[in-house]
């Protein structure tokens, strides 16, 4: 029948005086506070609002894209969510000074290079995307489009766009045109292309299963690019062509951005990797700790 003393809990069968705060595992009553940190949030609405978030947040597929005609596409979403694999890291040994991952995913290539102390910033138009690569420990990372401004423009060393990131905008040679504005002189661009010689561009949906019955998001354009499509596009914009190589059934292309110097590597030259160029990073790049 006692009542607790101020800043005193109450004790068993006591009445909570209005503005304590009740115990552990006990409901709070009107006007008494909840004790922070009981209340759960709400679920983050990126996590659920479309395929491809579904598929990140369980970490694996199905996921598809899928054609206006109904052919389907499926997309490797087990691999992207992943440790980086041997295929990723030997793209990742040939980046130079600073890295621009566009369209970076879930995050394992920027979290695998912020490990090893690289300057890296990834940008992708997903916030579930972001999420997870913040978590993996990949915090310089952007909610944001290619095509939006971004920081360092004309200072990146390296620019990636793996993981069938040459469909971004549906429009190769506005995509290679963006990424010639981002790089510095002479930068380096990675890419994946399909190791089959294809030259499409189509609009389709991501969808989380195979049936008529999945759901799809809102149609979006694309494009697929085989390794001679590329060079077709990219040497007219002034690229040029440093090396192509396939692993693991994956195949790639280096580029090189126009150079206004004649000390960047001449046409076919095998790309140099960044510990033969120390370049000090522009300043608003964020930099990761080794």
């Amino acid at each position: 029948g006692q009542r607790a003393r101020p800043g005193q809990r109450a004790r068993p069968g006591q009445r909570a005086r209005p503005g304590q705060r009740a115990r552990p595992g006990q409901r709070a009553r009107p006007g008494q506070r909840a004790r922070p940190g009981r209340v759960r949030r709400p679920p983050d609405p990126a996590w659920a609002c479309d395929p491809y978030a579904d598929a990140l947040r369980a970490g694996r597929g199905p996921l598809f894209l899928r054609r206006g005609d109904g052919w389907m596409l499926p997309l490797e979403v087990e691999r992207w969510c992943a440790r980086a694999d041997e295929v990723a890291l030997q793209v990742l040994e040939r980046c130079e000074g600073a890295v621009l991952d566009v369209g970076c995913g879930p995050g394992r290539l920027v979290a695998e290079l912020a490990a090893r102390g690289r300057p890296v910033l990834g940008v992708d138009v997903s916030r579930a995307a972001v999420a997870r690569t913040r978590r993996l420990g990949g915090q310089a990372t952007l909610t944001r489009s290619v095509f939006e401004p971004l920081p360092g423009e004309g200072r990146w060393d390296t620019g990636l766009l793996l993981d069938g990131n040459l469909d971004i905008g549906g429009d190769p040679a506005t995509l290679l045109c963006r990424l010639a504005q981002l790089l510095c002189s002479g930068g380096l661009l990675i890419a994946e292309t399909v190791p089959v010689d294809v030259d499409e561009r189509a609009e389709g949906h991501l969808v989380g299963g195979a049936g008529p019955e999945a759901g799809a998001e809102a149609a979006f354009p694309w494009a697929r690019l085989g390794t001679p499509a590329l060079l077709r596009h990219a040497l007219p914009l002034g690229w040029c062509a440093a090396d192509q190589w396939s692993a693991g059934g994956r195949s790639f292309v280096a580029l090189r951005a126009r150079s206004t110097s004649s000390s960047a590597e001449p046409p076919n030259s095998r790309a140099v990797i960044s510990s033969q160029r120390p370049r000090k990073p522009p300043p608003d790049i964020p930099v990761a700790d080794a």
